[in-house]
């Protein structure tokens, strides 16, 4: 039995490094945006590996958790391959704390979504600016919203393909991949945060729940995305 498990993450490894290849080979320039999660660093352990010229950025969005910026520290020691770091617009968080508070994004779903898109989307959007192709950890596990993830798409919103080598790995994929080749990784995770955004957006979900809903757990669940990933999007 370990011994078809083995062949059977291996075969799943080489399916995702083929999408990076095509990503990389096919639609260059390609970026991986990272949001430092264990999914995205799969991902750069992967690229790295492999020495695809893929790009690599993450949103430090001005709220991150210290374990977040830790880690990043740590990647930076680890790997050769240049992480870039964007911030949103120093104005615009400016002009948002002024007319709503530090924590206005609490008042109503339209000002978190604000806030999402001018610490995130906004960053994103600068990011994405001649690529031809952007690399996520999304995965179909993750959430009943992600439930429908394809491995490739069409991404309309921004005008480039989006490639998801992940979507259809399990929780145990991950966690295996993670720990048989020392990837470092978050230590909220260790704490019940399988998925980790602005500290005081994001809480640790109990045993059996969601893997996102300690985002944003004090608004409907059908609202759990901060426009990343809006799903107008065809399969490629």
């Amino acid at each position: 039995m370990e011994i078809i498990g083995t062949a059977l993450m291996e075969q799943t490894i080489q399916s995702a490094l083929a999408l990076l290849r095509e990503a990389a080979q096919g639609f260059a320039p390609a970026v991986l945006a990272s949001s430092l999660g264990a999914e995205d660093m799969v991902l750069l352990d992967l690229i790295a590996g492999a020495q695809l010229s893929i790009a690599v950025f993450t949103l430090d969005t001005g709220r991150l958790p210290q374990e977040t910026h830790d880690l990043l520290h740590r990647v930076r020691q680890r790997y050769r391959v240049p992480l870039a770091v964007l911030a949103p617009d120093s104005a615009d968080v400016e002009r948002y704390v002024a007319a709503h508070g530090t924590n206005g994004f609490y008042d109503s779903v339209a000002l978190r979504q604000e806030c999402c898109h001018l610490r995130k989307v906004k960053p994103l959007q600068r990011a994405l600016a001649g690529k031809r192709a952007w690399i996520t950890g999304l995965r179909r596990a993750q959430s009943a919203g992600r439930s429908m993830v394809p491995v490739r798409e069409w991404d309309a919103e921004n005008g480039l393909e989006k490639f998801n080598p992940l979507a259809d790995w399990s929780d145990s994929d991950v966690a295996v991949y993670l720990a048989e080749h020392d990837v470092p990784v978050n230590a909220l995770h260790a704490q019940g945060y399988p998925s980790i955004g602005c500290a005081p957006c994001t809480r640790a979900v109990a045993p059996g729940e969601d893997h996102r809903a300690g985002r944003w757990w004090w608004e409907n669940p059908e609202f759990g995305e901060c426009g990343l990933h809006p799903r107008r999007s065809r399969h490629g």
